[in-house]
Order: C-alpha cells, then sequence, then structure tokens
C-alpha cells in the first residue's frame, strides 16, 4: 500500500553579505540549524575583502543546500539584495533573507511557513525579534511586538492603513520577516529603491494586494554595531523621507485623498522639527546635503522658510518645557515597535 507524503514547500533562505566574516559563521549555523528540513541557502558575496567567502564556501562543500555566488563587482546594499532575489529557484515557495550579522533561532522556519501555508492570502508573516548586542540590559529590547495578541493574519489594507496613519511600526526588518517568493520572481528589483528603508516599500507594495500573517514569538536575532546600515538610517532619521516617498506612492489604495493630504503635513511637519533640533545640533554638511536631495527627490524641495519657523517654534518649546527638549536635542527617545528588557532581581517573577 503506498503512503502519501506531503512535502513541507521549498524555502529560499538569502544572506547578502559584504565584509562579514566576524558574524557570518554564526548566521550559517543558525540555518543549519533550523527544525524545518526543506530549504536552500544562498549566500550571494559582494566583492568581501575578507575571509567572507572562505568561510561561506567551507559550509557549502560541507552541505549541498548552501550554494555560493560571488560577484567581483561591488554594489550597493540594497543592489545587493535585489540580485540576490534575483537567484530565487522557480520552485521555491517562500524566501526568507538572514543578513549576514543576524541570525535565526531554530524554530524560525517551522512556525512562519505555518502560518503562510495555512492562510494562503498571506504575502508576507512577521515576527518578534530580539535585538541588541551591548553588554547593558537597556541595550536589548523585542521589537515589532505591538501587533495584538492573538492576531495571525492581518488584512494587507487595514495593517497598511496603520502603517500610513502613524500607528504601531510591526512591518519588521529583511532578518525579521517571510516573504512569499512569487511576490519576487520576476521582479528586476523587488526592493524598489535605494534607500536603506526599501524592505519597507517592498512590504507597502506587497500588501496591496496580500494579507499579512503574524507570529508571537522571537525568532530572530538582530545584532546592534556601529556598522550596520540601519545605524546609519537612524543617525539620519532617513526614516522620515522613506515614509513620505512610500505615503504619496502606495497609499493611494488605503487612504481617502483627505486623510493622506493629513498625514502628509503631519510627516512634513515632523521632518521639519527634526531638521530644527538639527540645526541647533550643529550637525554635519554632509547630513544637510543628504536631507536636501531627499527632499528634492521625493517632490519637495528644502525650505528654509519652514526650516526657520521649526527652529523658532524648537528654541520657544524649549523655553517652555527644558526637559523634554534638551532629551530630543541629545537624541534621547523612544523608538516604536519594541519593549526593553529590564534587569530582574534574582528570582523574580
Amino acid at each position: 500500500m503506498s503512503v502519501n507524503v506531503r512535502e513541507d514547500p521549498l524555502v529560499t533562505v538569502l544572506t547578502p553579505v559584504y565584509n562579514g566574516e566576524t558574524y557570518l559563521a554564526e548566521c550559517i549555523e543558525s540555518v543549519l540549524a533550523q527544525t524545518y528540513s526543506n530549504w536552500h541557502y544562498i549566500i550571494v558575496n559582494n566583492n568581501s575583502t575578507d575571509r567572507t567567502l572562505e568561510i561561506a564556501e567551507r559550509y557549502a562543500r560541507a552541505d549541498n543546500r548552501i550554494e555560493v555566488h560571488t560577484y567581483d563587482v561591488l554594489v550597493g546594499v540594497i543592489e545587493n539584495h535585489n540580485r540576490a532575489f534575483r537567484l530565487v529557484p522557480e520552485d521555491a515557495k517562500y524566501c526568507k533573507i538572514v543578513s549576514g550579522d543576524d541570525w535565526l533561532l531554530p524554530e524560525c522556519l517551522t512556525r512562519m511557513v505555518a502560518v503562510a501555508e495555512a492562510n494562503p492570502s498571506v504575502g508576507i508573516v512577521g515576527s518578534y525579534q530580539l535585538s541588541g548586542g551591548g553588554k547593558e540590559w537597556d541595550d536589548w529590547c523585542v521589537k515589532w511586538d505591538q501587533l495584538p495578541y492573538p492576531s495571525t493574519v492581518v488584512p494587507g489594507r487595514e495593517i497598511c492603513r496603520i502603517h500610513y496613519l502613524g500607528g504601531p511600526d510591526v512591518y519588521g526588518n529583511p532578518t525579521s520577516v517571510l516573504y512569499r517568493a512569487d511576490l519576487i520572481k520576476g521582479q528586476q528589483h523587488f526592493y524598489p529603491n535605494e534607500t536603506a528603508e526599501a524592505d519597507t516599500s517592498a512590504i507597502c507594495k506587497s500588501l496591496q494586494e496580500t494579507d499579512y500573517g503574524f507570529v508571537h514569538q522571537v525568532l530572530s536575532y538582530e545584532r546592534v554595531h556601529n556598522a550596520r546600515v540601519t545605524t546609519g538610517s537612524q543617525s539620519l532619521n532617513a526614516y522620515l523621507s522613506t515614509n513620505i516617498s512610500d505615503l504619496l506612492q502606495y497609499s493611494g489604495k488605503f487612504l481617502s485623498p483627505e486623510e493622506r493630504e493629513g498625514r502628509l503635513n503631519q510627516l512634513m511637519d515632523h521632518y521639519y522639527q527634526f531638521l530644527a533640533i538639527s540645526a541647533l545640533k550643529f550637525r554635519e554638511q554632509e547630513f544637510w546635503t543628504y536631507h536636501k536631495n531627499r527632499l528634492t527627490e521625493i517632490g519637495y524641495p528644502f525650505s528654509q522658510a519652514k526650516l526657520a519657523k521649526a527652529i523658532v517654534t524648537t528654541v520657544f518649546s524649549l523655553l517652555l518645557n527644558p526637559k523634554s527638549t534638551v532629551e530630543k536635542l541629545m537624541g534621547s527617545r523612544k523608538i516604536p515597535g519594541y519593549v526593553r528588557l529590564r534587569k530582574r532581581a534574582r528570582g523574580s517573577a
């Protein structure tokens, strides 16, 4: 008597990497440790000058599920991700990024694929993520935790409305999400722009026609260190311009014209408040060049008048609320999408 054994769908795991020798072995080991077995792992070496290629090839020789592609032409981070996406094979049903300095918990693929398989309308699956790298407890946090439990599937249009109207940030980052592969295949640029937040833009684009799945478990680890692209983006607050760009490009299906205009005005006010604080901190010329270029790119050229007005408002706020304004000037702020891990006394609940 024959028995039909259902084979789990193929997941292509991608690691686009440049000079990642310090953490790459740990990243690869986390993929090898997955409880889900039907995966194919592609490491894309972006003309690294350290031992990245040597490490990747050593693992590939030991496990035929690992494939290494190396390029002699150095490209930007986003383009290296896009050329990795172009390598996703036709028989893959899902695609999972794991950055070369991050790693996956053992049940990551199992849990994410289970949600996607149970809900065919889902195009993106998110999850909680441990983030950190410092030696202090306050350097560690759990991110993307603000979706109400036990929400497993949220209509794409609903989660996009929440996102565009300034609600909790639950989209995650490349290491914390799973993509349905048919959203990627056939696209020259799955990440649709060159900003460091292009992954969020891709999610906004994908959720126009699909739903958002979520696993209420920590399934990955994001290593925080000064060399990360995200660290640079936070320093520049590049998220502000990307939020405006995505709002203009993708929100038409989710917001009314009045909602869109109101949110745009709100984001522009936030942008100039940030620039005003930056002016009082005497930021370098490179900072101002970046933001002037970004404002021009999104169709709202830099305005000296708006900046001057925002500076006056900030100074007035400093006089009335010195404590909160100084915190802003010093860069102290709550980052959405996570809870702090607190050091507890031994034996406490």
